[in-house]
């Protein structure tokens, strides 16, 4: 799915599939914004022959290179975090910068993926269920279709190969953690700014693990500020009682 008109952000969802946010939208007027459904999730067929992360990145590197995309900003959530790292390694010279959503790629020990009941869930993946109104449940069908994939591609809590690879990544990158975070710990960001040798971390305030669906405004502002001026973005452009 895309909207928007500019530079192309291309997006990779986390493990439980393609979900547009209010995020998208308020991206979607800045940038070019293109959300793939990656194989295996959602409607697409079970997904039996990608067998690791790197397959699955390069997989994307097609499919993005088949839409006439030579160079693209590039972000990921969760489980998309680590498809997106990968093919930022795979392709340094096409991603312009990368922007990893609460990024599942280094984890603290023991971390699991959600699990439960649709309640359960969302309490682990949102800061605030109560706002969001009724939350469908995921559809069994489709969720027993897909964990077998994300099991076998998760990887490892932490993965010595990746970790070793990403101190040599020149690409722009931002981290962002909801300080609420319940699937991954905020502490985990620490790690990617010690890795990377361009890395820079925030930690949004109130938000859970979907931080573009807690906050999206401040999700919003903080990637495009950082897409359109990298380093700068941390000095506010627009007058404030800290920037007069």
């Amino acid at each position: 799915m895309q909207a928007g008109q500019g530079v192309p952000l291309v997006h990779f969802h986390g493990a439980g599939g393609l979900r547009l946010t209010p995020a998208h939208e308020l991206l979607s007027s800045r940038f070019r914004v293109v959300a793939f459904e990656m194989p295996g999730f959602g409607d697409s067929p079970e997904n039996k022959r990608t067998q690791t992360m790197p397959e699955l990145a390069s997989t994307m590197g097609w499919a993005i290179n088949k839409l006439g995309i030579d160079t693209f900003n590039l972000m990921g959530t969760s489980f998309g975090g680590k498809t997106a790292l990968w093919l930022a390694l795979q392709s340094p010279q096409n991603v312009h910068a990368l922007v990893l959503e609460a990024p599942a790629a280094i984890r603290q020990p023991g971390a699991a993926s959600p699990a439960g009941t649709p309640e359960e869930i969302a309490r682990l993946l949102y800061a605030h269920p109560e706002r969001l109104g009724s939350i469908p449940p995921p559809d069994p069908a489709v969720r027993a279709k897909t964990q077998p994939l994300v099991q076998r591609l998760r990887g490892p809590d932490r993965d010595a190969d990746l970790e070793a690879r990403l101190q040599e990544l020149p690409t722009p990158t931002l981290v962002l953690f909801g300080t609420l975070d319940r699937v991954i710990a905020p502490a985990m960001g620490r790690v990617y700014k010690d890795l990377l040798p361009s890395c820079h971390l925030v930690f949004v305030y109130d938000a859970g693990h979907a931080i573009g669906t807690d906050r999206p405004e401040a999700f919003a502002e903080v990637v495009a500020d950082f897409l359109e001026r990298r380093e700068a973005f941390v000095i506010s452009r627009t007058e404030t009682v800290i920037h007069p």
